[in-house]
């Protein structure tokens, strides 16, 4: 991959950046600054497609040389759109709406260069089973774990693991923020070398 192809994440998050880290890849991080709110009727399907690809797009109109990576997630709840709840009280609603119940994590992917007039696009599910606990669980979870910035609660990387009974996705890094198998895909599509040669 030349030098004129820097590699960009279009992210703040720390967990995107761990993730991407274990491609072995120079990249860079910018914030992308875009306003995440749903827009009226819109599916988690479409929210999901939509940020993915602005935060590529704010980011890559003023690198366009660079490929960069936007990505979102969205906990589809009986396709309603479940995001990052922000405060303790939210994140408390979250788990007591999804516990015994099953949840989509959407996780969109969007890889985009703007010299090279490219965008690809892809997401991934990942089907996960709240288990059935009560409110004095879930409030030490909150409180141990602080998952504020997760989008519905549950950090599974971490302690939210123990309130989930079953997970399954093609990609298990999607769950986490950032689908390292379909994210190695298009990179490599894209000229790529991963493993990178020593």
């Amino acid at each position: 991959m030349s030098l004129q192809e820097p590699l960009i994440l279009a992210s703040t998050s720390r967990y995107r950046r761990e993730l991407l880290e274990r491609l072995k890849i120079p990249f860079a991080s910018h914030p992308p600054d875009i306003d995440e709110t749903a827009l009226p009727r819109e599916t988690p399907e479409e929210l999901v497609k939509r940020l993915s690809i602005a935060k590529a797009k704010k980011i890559a109109n003023t690198h366009p040389q660079a490929w960069v990576i936007g990505s979102d997630q969205v906990a589809d709840f009986r396709g309603a759109a479940i995001g990052k709840p922000l405060t303790h009280e939210n994140a408390m609603a979250q788990l007591q709406l999804m516990r015994g119940e099953v949840v989509i994590f959407r996780t969109g992917l969007c890889l985009m260069n703007v010299s090279r007039k490219m965008t690809h696009f892809m997401s991934v599910d990942t089907k996960v089973q709240f288990r059935d606990l009560p409110d004095d669980v879930l409030e030490s979870y909150l409180l141990t774990e602080q998952p504020y910035d997760c989008a519905g609660s549950a950090k599974s990387e971490g302690l939210g693991i123990s309130l989930l009974s079953s997970i399954e996705s093609t990609d298990p890094t999607a769950l986490i923020g950032l689908p390292l198998i379909a994210l190695s895909g298009l990179l490599r599509d894209s000229g790529f070398i991963i493993p990178a040669p020593n």
